[in-house]
């Protein structure tokens, strides 16, 4: 089936089943949709209403979550160590200091090398015979299960939409994956030949009376049912002042897109931010070696990482 023939499908469904579905079903966990539609950015999880996770924190340094999860195994003494040497790469003029600009751009490729940690993980579940190679017939075994046949209606349509991704990512249309297209498909969120899909997703679920934009209560759908009144007006204010940038009571293809697609220069942004505030202890806005080893724990972490005192002196900080 082309992608024309899956479009024209999909567009003549009733949007309601897709229920703000993930764009890859079963085995997704950083490409889930929130409640809300859109997909969830790296730092999710990185602050709570109850405490600061620092786990994001080392992950951007590291670009790496099982490395992360190595360094909170070593001495602290060693931690540093290997800190050290990751601050010589880092410093990009070789002044001995970090510089934001330095710091964000180092925090930018840990973000497309977490990315790729990501997809090679999925593709070792989904390349059955380890050929370096996944199948459409492997991919479909692995996420659903079954074979084409014995999908139900609901799987049924969240395969066509995917594969519908499939071929987009498909760039050579030999209608199997290699890992770099493997990796535009797990992650579509973070490569622009996808975004048009995800957004045409979102206003298919959402745009109920098919004029190209979203209104408030479209922007809402079923999550407002049972919600109360502060909250419903917390998303109004968030509708009226964050994401309708244009001021026209609605969003646009445009705003829908940064609504949905996660900013990964907005995320270095903010972490760059965060980390100054922790360590940059002269305040002179830049982070000198000493600095960055001496909050290595913060950066990195070691078996002595104490994260309720970091929590506490980054609101102490604030």
């Amino acid at each position: 089936m082309s992608i024309q023939h899956l479009l024209t499908f999909l567009l003549l469904l009733a949007p309601n089943i897709f229920l703000c579905a993930s764009v890859h079903g079963h085995r997704i966990d950083h490409n889930e949709r929130e409640a809300d539609g859109a997909y969830r950015p790296r730092d999710k999880d990185h602050y709570s209403d109850v405490e600061h996770n620092v786990e994001f924190d080392h992950e951007a340094i590291l670009g790496s979550v099982k490395e992360a999860e190595e360094y909170d195994q070593l001495s602290p003494e060693e931690s540093r160590r290997r800190l050290e040497k990751l601050l010589h790469k880092m410093d990009l003029n070789g002044d001995q200091f970090i510089c934001r600009k330095e710091l964000k751009q180092w925090i930018l490729n840990s973000l497309v090398n977490l990315a790729k940690e990501e997809a090679k993980e999925r593709m070792l579940e989904a390349d059955e015979d380890q050929d370096g190679i996944v199948t459409w017939e492997e991919y479909l075994q692995d996420t659903f299960g079954v074979e084409n046949e014995d999908l139900g209606a609901e799987d049924t349509l969240m395969m066509l939409q995917e594969e519908m991704m499939w071929k987009v990512a498909d760039e050579d249309g030999d209608g199997k994956l290699n890992f770099v297209e493997f990796s535009v498909f797990t992650n579509p969120e973070e490569h622009v030949a996808m975004h048009p899909l995800l957004v045409n997703q979102t206003m298919r679920e959402k745009d109920s009376n098919n004029d190209s934009v979203l209104d408030f209560s479209e922007y809402l759908g079923d999550r407002g049912v049972q919600q109360d009144k502060e909250w419903v007006m917390s998303e109004r204010e968030k509708f009226e002042h964050e994401m309708d940038l244009n001021k026209d009571g609605v969003l646009d293809l445009d705003e829908v897109h940064r609504w949905v697609i996660p900013d990964n220069d907005e995320i270095a942004e903010e972490e760059v931010e965060h980390l100054f505030a922790l360590a940059d202890d002269d305040h002179d806005d830049l982070l000198s070696y000493e600095e960055v080893l001496r909050h290595h724990d913060v950066f990195v972490g070691s078996q002595a990482t104490d994260y309720g005192h970091d929590f506490v002196r980054f609101k102490d900080e604030l």
